[in-house]
């Protein structure tokens, strides 16, 4: 069996878990998510914890039971907590300001980049250069970060670019004559 299907996931005060044939429902205090899950998992809830094993005793199936433990943990996890990403402008004239639903990027190019936000993600700018991103949903809260920073991804010669927090960018040398 799989090492990360046999660790049970906790289910906290305050988070109602329904599980029917191939679906599991989390709903906490920030919000509720739905997962499907594939036939060859086995998902019960009980004595407030979640357990998960493999249906057949495949190779497949115990991979298959591990993934559905994390991304269960992760629901679980976000309707209590949520998930949070920090992006950091580095680079003269970068800005960014959240307006609404809409993030307004200025990364060095010739007009601003507008940055309309999926349902369900918020997004802070404490300071022009500094980008929080928040929401119950880990793989989308990534997916937005992961976009924003794609406008203007680090370079390696002077480190310009968008960045997460605590991203080290290997600097170059630059060509010598």
């Amino acid at each position: 069996m799989s090492r990360v299907a046999k660790n049970p996931v906790a289910i906290p005060k305050g988070v109602d878990v329904t599980i029917s044939a191939d679906t599991i429902s989390v709903k906490g205090a920030k919000g509720s998510l739905t997962m499907s899950f594939n036939s060859s998992v086995n998902v019960k809830a009980e004595d407030g914890q979640i357990t998960f094993a493999a249906k057949e005793n495949s190779k497949n199936g115990k991979a298959l039971a591990g993934t559905t433990r994390a991304l269960v943990a992760n629901m679980v996890l976000g309707v209590t907590n949520g998930f949070q990403k920090k992006l950091e402008l580095v680079g003269v004239g970068y800005k960014a300001q959240a307006q609404g639903k809409a993030l307004n990027l200025n990364l060095g190019y010739s007009h601003p980049i507008v940055y309309q936000l999926p349902e369900g993600v918020t997004i802070e700018t404490p300071s022009q250069t500094e980008i929080l991103i928040k929401g119950i949903d880990k793989q989308q809260v990534g997916q937005v970060a992961a976009e924003v920073r794609a406008y203007r991804s680090p370079e390696p010669y002077k480190g310009k670019g968008v960045r997460y927090s605590g991203e080290k960018v290997r600097i170059k040398e630059a060509k010598k004559k």
